[in-house]
């Protein structure tokens, strides 16, 4: 397979969401946005806009640009989830000091910005390695296991994994090596030694590895085996979005069907996760795990933010792994440990909300240069907390 390197195309867009709808039509083509932070923390969002809440004179037959108040036009990426060939949505990415307010012009325009970027995020699934399916951003990057992966281990074959857990692959560098590292595989290399872009050292085997689920009840985790179908949904500078489902898995008489989105943007250490169980009678929760491997680092959990994390020594570094969530779906954090392989976790316990759970996942290295101590990885997944907590206000002005 012929790898090709991500040049992604960006193109200037706008960002709506539900917040005002008092922006009526204008009489010529254009709006602003009014954005606010409301913490003491400078933060960069990925905003997100509704273009159903815009004037359709405004995009129609034409695209739309994002000009900050310096006049500069912000890189941005249309999505189109329900893939009809028409975007419903356009994200980009606001930085906004301590308890700012900033205002960005939106623009019809005749023209595509065409920008070519070494950095971006990305997913595919990997049928040349037995159908994992990996996603990454600038930061990060996860994989997990598919259906041929499953079928070797069932009919007793080598070379194959059975689990629904997440893997971290540990990246180094800011521009995309998934193709690259499969391709290693392909020829005779390997992924799991760093000629310094990064490396997977990071054990799942039967654990949950780093944000896998599954449902806690008489003392045991019943979870789903690989995912057997999958589905891009967007794949860009600034989001990829994709969909995994499962066979029908039982927890005792009670048959699940799941279905993951998971969700990763630029320039942050998480992919959100948000499931989706249809069940033939109630769950009592949904379980959130993270593997301990040999038990050797150290826990932490904050209730107040909704996370609980864990630091571990790693080859010759560390690592930190968490899950962030909002703290009113916890039911309880729960520290398992056992000496049976695989099977010692962080669990966060959750109350599903009609069969739905959503969650934060992802990693922090050390020698990556971001995180060189415990404290430092659970600040930032406290900061995390705090501004999904906050989200920045989105105001729609005429112009």
């Amino acid at each position: 397979m012929k790898e090709t390197p991500l040049k992604t195309k960006l193109k200037p867009y706008v960002l709506l969401t539900a917040g005002c709808i008092a922006m009526a039509s204008c009489s010529k083509p254009g709006a602003a946005i009014e954005l606010s932070n409301e913490l003491d923390l400078e933060r960069t969002e990925m905003i997100s806009l509704n273009l159903h809440l815009l004037d359709s004179s405004l995009y129609k037959n034409a695209h739309l640009q994002m000009k900050d108040a310096q006049g500069n036009i912000l890189p941005s990426q249309e999505l189109d989830e329900d893939g009809d060939g028409k975007p419903e949505e356009i994200i980009f990415q606001a930085t906004l000091k301590p308890k700012e307010t900033q205002t960005v012009s939106v623009e019809r325009t005749e023209k595509t910005s065409d920008t070519t970027t070494t950095q971006g995020t990305y997913a595919r699934f990997v049928p040349e390695r037995i159908d994992d399916y990996a996603w990454e951003n600038d930061r990060v990057a996860f994989r997990t296991y598919g259906p041929e992966a499953q079928r070797l281990v069932d009919e007793n074959q080598p070379g194959g994994t059975l689990s629904s857990g997440i893997d971290c692959w540990l990246k180094r560098v800011d521009y995309p090596i998934i193709n690259k590292w499969y391709k290693k595989g392909e020829t005779g290399g390997t992924y799991h030694h760093d000629d310094g872009e990064g490396l997977d050292n990071y054990h799942v085997g039967a654990s949950r590895g780093n944000g896998g689920i599954g449902v806690w009840k008489n003392d045991s985790l019943y979870v789903s085996k690989n995912f057997t179908t999958y589905k891009r949904l967007a794949n860009g500078p600034l989001r990829t979005l994709f969909e995994l489902t499962y066979a029908p898995w039982k927890v005792d008489d009670v048959t699940v069907n799941e279905t993951k989105r998971i969700t990763i943007d630029l320039g942050t250490q998480m992919s959100k996760v948000e499931v989706s169980l249809s069940t033939s009678a109630p769950l009592p929760n949904v379980t959130i795990g993270i593997t301990l491997h040999d038990k050797k680092g150290e826990t932490k959990t904050d209730s107040i933010h909704g996370w609980t994390s864990y630091w571990e020594p790693l080859d010759d570094s560390y690592l930190g792994t968490g899950v962030i969530i909002n703290p009113q779906d916890v039911i309880r954090f729960q520290e398992f440990r056992t000496e049976k392989k695989d099977l010692s976790h962080l669990y966060v316990v959750a109350k599903p909300i009609d069969g739905k759970v959503t969650y934060y996942n992802g990693f922090g290295w050390k020698k990556a240069g971001r995180f060189d101590a415990f404290e430092k990885w659970t600040a930032y997944l406290t900061e995390m907390s705090q501004r999904l907590a906050s989200p920045v206000k989105i105001k729609y002005i005429k112009k």
